[in-house]
């Protein structure tokens, strides 16, 4: 099926399918049903679970690997070029995205699934760019300050200064309007299968899809209640979480939970870390008692390590590293959105301190 009209809330996105937790060769399996991209393992895990075998289902992106910064090979554009529908988590995440529907010749529609969700303003959270070095000056005087700013840069020439102080601006810059991570709350997770079950019926009526979508909802639905009860099982204030890079705000805000900072100091995570940065979060770690540094899958963990072992506290990595851009190798417990949500609601809690609740059977 082919040339399919936008439908939705925003006129020029609306339809949605994603599935199959693989790359741009992972697909579901159907002879005469729709063909489908998403962009990430995440939607195409929630498209797979959504359609059944409806529609062929293929992910973008390869398990382990962020969406912040992809580069589409081959594989990516054929599976894009005989394509219905895109599927795309929206929010800025995909800024590749233009570029890589023109290079694909792309002619279906594009589904955001994003439209519907209540975004978190990146300039509204409280650790995007956040710079420390502000509080330790506050209650100064304007001399006071300049005197501070100029021991900093003490001997530098006039352009040294200029490339400090543009790098200095730039730090924890991120390029997108609004906190991409809609998928950290389970509720937007439901919202975004809302959608992609109404793309799916309005590109193909006929699509025998009731059945799955709603099985699914319906576990999604259950996966909310037990990470919202496990989470519970701590207090409040000993909610605190360091992550490797700014991808739990939708979390924070649903949950209670209070993100200590970040190793990156941005919502994408290709930024760096200043030195300066490392050092005043080593300090939060130390002034709040946070009792792990999380490092995530799709993230080398090595600066991670360096501020847990400075700050002396836990790391967790590896297998225990959070699943918070992408989903794991297909089989594993984090190859699936729930199975990765169960996963980083277990490490957060554990590292706690404390247990969650058993998992419900549907869950397992």
């Amino acid at each position: 099926m082919r040339n399919l009209p936008a439908v939705g809330a925003i006129g020029a996105m609306a339809m949605a399918l994603t599935g199959c937790a693989g790359s741009a060769a992972g697909q579901g399996t159907t002879d005469d049903g729709l063909e489908i991209v998403a962009t990430t393992t995440q939607l195409a895990d929630i498209t797979r679970e959504v359609v059944g075998d409806a529609a062929t289902v293929t992910s973008l992106l390869e398990p382990g690997s962020s969406a912040h910064a992809f580069d589409p090979g081959p594989a990516a554009l054929s599976a894009l070029a005989s394509a219905d529908l895109l599927v795309i988590s929206g929010a800025g995440l995909e800024t590749w995205l233009d570029s890589t529907v023109e290079a694909s010749g792309f002619a279906g529609t594009i589904v955001d699934t994003s439209e519907g969700i209540e975004l978190l303003a990146a300039e509204d959270d409280p650790h995007e760019g956040h710079d420390h070095a502000e509080e330790a000056h506050e209650g100064e005087t304007a001399e006071e300050h300049a005197d501070h700013e100029d021991a900093g840069h003490e001997g530098e020439t006039a352009e040294e200064h200029a490339e400090h102080a543009e790098e200095e601006g730039h730090e924890g810059h991120d390029h997108g309007e609004f906190d991409p991570h809609v998928w950290t709350d389970p509720a937007n997770a439901i919202v975004q299968a809302e959608a992609v079950r109404d793309a799916v019926i309005a590109a193909d009526p006929e699509a025998d899809i009731a059945a799955s979508a709603d099985a699914y909802l319906a576990e999604l639905d259950e996966l909310e209640t037990w990470m919202r009860a496990s989470i519970e099982q701590v207090p409040v204030e000993d909610r605190l979480v360091v992550t490797t890079h700014d991808t739990v705000g939708y979390l924070e805000r649903a949950f209670d939970v209070q993100v200590v900072g970040t190793v990156l100091p941005s919502l994408d995570d290709s930024a760096d870390a200043s030195a300066a940065h490392i050092d005043e979060l080593v300090a939060e770690i130390r002034a709040t008692g946070a009792p792990v540094v999380f490092s995530e899958n799709a993230i080398d963990p090595q600066l991670a390590a360096t501020i847990a072992r400075e700050a002396g506290v836990e790391l967790r990595q590896g297998e225990d590293a959070l699943a918070a851009d992408a989903l794991g190798a297909e089989g594993s417990p984090t190859g699936t959105y729930i199975g990765s949500q169960i996963h980083n609601t277990t490490a957060l809690v554990t590292g706690w301190g404390a247990e969650p609740l058993p998992v419900p059977g549907s869950l397992s």
